[in-house]
């Protein structure tokens, strides 16, 4: 389809999203994310329905978003690349309980943590739009972009 075609042309940030319910934690690597908002600020974020950080936002109050720096692909890789339904994608990484129990990524600088405000079902994916409640600003970088995530293997199959 010439949209599918059409969207696979602009090199946008992907993000790594965190949440934190009922004593579960999970994380992905998201590319349906934008500012939706300036006054009040607000912050779109589509998650699937087919992984287990869909699941566990669907309960959590607050998200964590994380900028992904172009040399991160390893973090990428793991958040993008396996399934929390087999693997826990935090072991061996460093992190701490944010605002809301949100998982922050310490390697992950430029972050921001935002109360979920809505829930809208887009199809296959649910949209979470934030409130940011808290922000962390560590260092200029270069992102880590959609081309260069496309080639990493879902954790989960689309």
């Amino acid at each position: 389809m010439s949209f599918d075609r059409l969207m696979a042309t602009p090199d946008y940030p992907m993000f790594i999203v965190t949440a934190a319910a009922a004593g579960e934690r999970a994380g992905c690597l998201v590319g349906f994310a934008t500012q939706a908002s300036i006054h009040p600020p607000r912050f779109l974020v589509g998650l699937s329905d087919k992984n287990r950080t869909h699941r566990v936002a669907r309960h959590a109050e607050v998200l964590a978003v994380h900028f992904v720096g172009a040399g991160q692909e390893a973090l990428a890789e793991r958040f993008g690349g396996e399934t929390g339904d087999e693997v826990d994608k935090f072991e061996g990484v460093a992190w701490r309980p944010g605002p809301g129990g949100a998982p922050v990524l310490e390697d992950c600088p430029n972050w921001f943590a935002g109360r979920v405000v809505e829930r809208i079902d887009f199809g296959d994916h649910l949209g979470f739009l934030l409130e940011p409640v808290h922000a962390e600003v560590g260092a200029d970088h270069e992102d880590f972009t959609f081309h260069r995530a496309r080639r990493i293997e879902p954790g989960h199959p689309p």
